[in-house]
């Protein structure tokens, strides 16, 4: 329930920052809110159960999530913070000082991930996380894909919502 809750609050904050939604270049806000509005209580729902029988489902969404976290570690700068966790030092037009905050999404987004893959789903299921973490490469190149839209965004319509790019 952890990495569903993180995965949402990651969403919510890019959103609220201006960055908007995964999968909004493909599907637009709406269709990326129903998206995200069914998939996230979804995976919950199974989550929450503790039925084996969704064992690989779960398995898979918690591979997905975590993949989904640390594509932001590859996609941008970053260095060990003081305790040794990776933390970004730029990232998606976020002024410096949203990074404290989003770090620790990311963070413990990662963490909850990985911990619900080893925790909460089956020895016997868990082969199905690497199939959500193989999506690592597919994030990376929908993110880049997000970060061009939302730039073009920002060029033709300054005042509509992506306010992070508009700070760069």
């Amino acid at each position: 329930m952890a990495a569903v809750g993180l995965t949402a609050a990651h969403h919510g904050f890019e959103l609220a920052s201006g960055i908007g939604l995964v999968l909004q270049p493909e599907l637009g806000l709406p269709g990326s809110a129903l998206v995200w509005g069914v998939q996230l209580p979804a995976w919950g729902v199974l989550a929450a159960r503790g039925s084996t029988r969704w064992d690989g489902v779960v398995a898979a969404s918690s591979g997905v999530s975590l993949a989904g976290a640390l594509v932001h570690f590859v996609l941008w700068p970053w260095h060990r913070n003081r305790i040794g966790l990776p933390a970004l030092t730029e990232a998606e037009g976020l002024p410096k000082s949203a990074l404290p905050a989003y770090n620790v999404i990311l963070q413990s987004w990662a963490a909850a991930s990985a911990l619900a893959i080893l925790f909460e789903v089956g020895r016997g299921k868990r082969r199905w996380s690497l199939v959500g973490v193989g999506a690592l490469p597919v994030l990376y190149v929908s993110a880049r894909h997000h970060f061009t839209w939302i730039n073009d965004e920002a060029a033709e319509r300054p005042a509509w919502w992506n306010r992070a790019i508009g700070r760069v």
